[in-house]
């Protein structure tokens, strides 16, 4: 990254209200200079850079991003345009200054936040109250201990506007409603006094009730109020509105006393000085903590970026990406439960790409691939876990991205969601019209509904949630030992045979039962089971996660499986989470993972696992996916991110071979004296990499 010592070079994206205070902002800036702007009219921009000097003048985004003199753009076009223009932007090396809120939702801005990452450049919510010295002082304040313990913070920013359909403030299509607009603010700093309380940088809110009042024409809200449960017991009361005035300002009430501050967001622009009121417990009249400054508000903010360039940074630390996505999830969660949800948003809608470019493999891709008998297509060695998709947004974000990346297969099940994930991923593949590329996991027939004519009621609505004529792999998700094990494969063998199944297997199925399956389909010539989705992973289960659960760990199993050449597909393929940072053994606040992994044995292992990390420069997690992905037979591992990130630090386990006896190391059966030293046979096998 430059240190460059000379001005930062501006472009600015859009020509409105807001571009304008921005630009004058910056023209009072110590550490960059307008270069630039970009309208989608020529006579917009030449307008704009008449007013600002020399200033070159683009009539289009593109050729602003084009424009080899720009160093970072100022982004300030209408919330829905953020996401599409910040990832243009990333990709043309600009750094990224992006007017609030970063993105229309919280999938939309992981999507950003790695553009930003993989072409390394400076992204930032352009919250500029972050960067006001009255914003430091209220947390030097808070940090002092002055009014006790924070336990209720109240946040207002509303106001009456005009009623204008086709404005942005008000019309559906552009994000309008007082939420995004400015409730965004009240959102963000309750989050930084709640962080600040508990001496972090910011504190996401474990839950969220909001109401809001829509407009029975539009649907965007014109005033709202929520409620906001914080760790350390602490509260929020927020309220915003574009179609009320309320009494705007945000107070803090302690144990000790109060803080209140009037201009908590639109500080003085042009410098000048503001106000914190400190009411003790017990005082007479509160105390008046006076805060100036000569420098611009918009200057400050410019120069945020501007100084952590200089400083090697690619985010300012006070306004970080892992911020602004803890708020955009937060602004998600308020819209939905005060039932806001853009057109954009619904099921119905035509989706594009977050990017808005055509959906396909990167060159880059760095999947590898499997076969299943029957499939007729190589299968990503990872299956993506499709229940942790609550909503068509975030789950075509994160179907989007693990395609570009070379995943082209997709766990689901009957009872996920009461079907709503079924719903998401079957809109998603029709939407981007890609049935014939991906491979589509279905499971059914969980316990107590596992007989055969629920498996046959089941699937077949499963296909019509999916809107496919055919599972590329058909699971049952349990076995039902009740029930003579022919009945199961005569009834998967007439699905086969009819085409609506390509291949089959079991879930949590015992060895004895899935030899006895294919023995009988061998003895009539029925097609067998080629699958087995049954646990799988470095540590051992200690307990099943969930009820009638099957590992496939022992010997005795792991011999089938390479012998009879079927599939292991495996879920919980990285022990949920227990080779990361989650796991300790003084650590038991999650209970699950105590119940289920936690033993001496398995922290034995994940010593180790953490121990050969460090010497092929991974993650301990990668070494806990490479174990299954390096196994002798073929074994695809089932995962389940969450948000992108996680997808992104899952795949770098990809690469990472692992030796027989550093599989054997590793799962505690070596001989010899433990240490890692002795099973790496020599320094190529020490690094990531085939």
């Amino acid at each position: 990254m430059s240190t460059s010592t000379s001005p930062l070079a501006w472009g600015i994206i859009g020509t409105g209200a807001i571009a304008h205070t921005f630009a004058r902002g910056l023209a009072k800036s110590r550490t960059g200079k307008l270069a630039a702007v970009g309208s989608r009219q020529q006579e917009s921009a030449d307008k704009f850079a008449q007013e600002f000097g020399t200033v070159t003048a683009h009539g289009s985004y593109e050729k602003l991003l084009a424009d080899p003199a720009v160093q970072a753009v100022y982004i300030s076009t209408p919330h829905p345009q953020h996401a599409e223009w910040c990832i243009k932007a990333a990709r043309a090396k600009k750094h990224i200054l992006c007017e609030k809120p970063l993105t229309l939702n919280h999938a939309e801005a992981m999507v950003v936040a790695e553009a930003a990452r993989e072409n390394g450049v400076f992204l930032m919510e352009a919250f500029m109250y972050r960067f006001h010295p009255q914003t430091a002082r209220l947390i030097e304040l808070i940090h002092s201990g002055v009014i006790g313990q924070v336990s209720v913070i109240q946040a207002t920013f509303s106001f009456r506007a005009g009623f204008n359909a086709e404005g942005r403030l008000f019309k559906n299509e552009l994000g309008g409603g007082g939420i995004l607009d400015v409730g965004c603010y009240t959102t963000s700093i309750s989050r930084l006094i709640a962080g600040a309380a508990q001496g972090q940088p910011f504190a996401n809110p474990t839950k969220i009730n909001g109401f809001a009042h829509l407009h029975p024409d539009t649907g965007t809200d014109l005033f709202a109020v929520a409620s906001a449960q914080f760790p350390g017991g602490i509260l929020a009361q927020l309220a915003t509105g574009v179609g009320l005035n309320q009494r705007n300002g945000v107070q803090i009430f302690g144990t000790e006393g109060s803080l209140d501050l009037p201009t908590p967001y639109l500080m003085a622009r042009e410098g000048g000085a503001t106000s914190i009121f400190l009411n003790r417990a017990g005082a007479a009249k509160p105390e008046e903590i006076v805060i100036k400054t000569d420098e611009y508000l918009y200057a400050l903010e410019a120069d945020s970026v501007g100084d952590a360039l200089a400083q090697g940074q690619l985010e300012s630390p006070h306004m970080t990406v892992a911020d602004t996505l803890g708020n955009m999830a937060a602004l998600d969660a308020w819209r939905a439960s005060a039932g806001l949800v853009y057109k954009s948003e619904k099921p119905e809608f035509s989706f594009p790409t977050v990017s808005r470019e055509p959906l396909g493999k990167r060159a880059d891709a760095p999947m590898r691939y499997g076969n299943i008998a029957g499939v007729g297509l190589p299968v990503s060695r990872l299956i993506l876990g499709c229940d942790n998709q609550d909503c068509i947004a975030h789950g075509a974000a994160i179907f989007d991205d693990f395609f570009e990346r070379g995943g082209n297969a997709f766990d689901t099940a009957y009872i996920y969601g009461g079907g709503k994930q079924e719903r998401i991923l079957g809109r998603w593949i029709g939407q981007r019209g890609i049935r014939s590329q991906v491979a589509v996991v279905v499971k059914g027939a969980h316990t107590p509904l596992c007989t055969p004519e629920h498996l046959d009621s089941q699937f077949r609505e499963s296909l019509d949630r999916l809107q496919t004529d055919y599972a590329d792999v058909y699971m049952m998700h349990r076995d039902n030992l009740k029930i003579p094990v022919g009945e199961f494969v005569d009834l998967l063998n007439e699905h086969h045979y009819a085409g609506r199944i390509k291949a089959f297997g079991g879930s949590n199925w015992t060895l004895d039962r899935l030899q006895e399956a294919n023995a009988y389909a061998e003895k009539k010539g029925l097609q067998k089971f080629t699958c087995v989705s049954n646990n799988f992973s470095l540590a051992r289960m200690v307990a099943p996660v969930w009820n009638d659960c099957i590992s496939a760990t022992d010997p005795l199993f792991k011999k089938w499986i390479a012998e009879s050449g079927i599939a292991l597909l495996a879920w919980s393929s990285q022990a949920r989470g227990f080779f990361t940072d989650r796991a300790h053994p003084d650590r038991k606040e999650d209970a699950e993972l105590v119940r289920c992994w936690y033993s001496d044995d398995n922290f034995q292992r994940r010593e180790r696992a953490i121990e050969l990390a460090g010497k092929k420069g991974v993650q301990p997690i990668n070494i806990a996916l490479a174990y299954v992905l390096n196994q002798p037979f073929t074994a695809f591992a089932l995962v389940g991110p969450r948000v992108i990130a996680e997808t992104v630090s899952t795949l770098k386990g990809l690469p990472v071979t692992l030796t027989p006896e550093e599989l054997s190391w590793l799962n505690l059966e070596e001989e010899g004296d433990g240490s890692a030293s002795e099973v790496l046979v020599d320094a190529g096998s020490a690094s990531a990499g085939d």
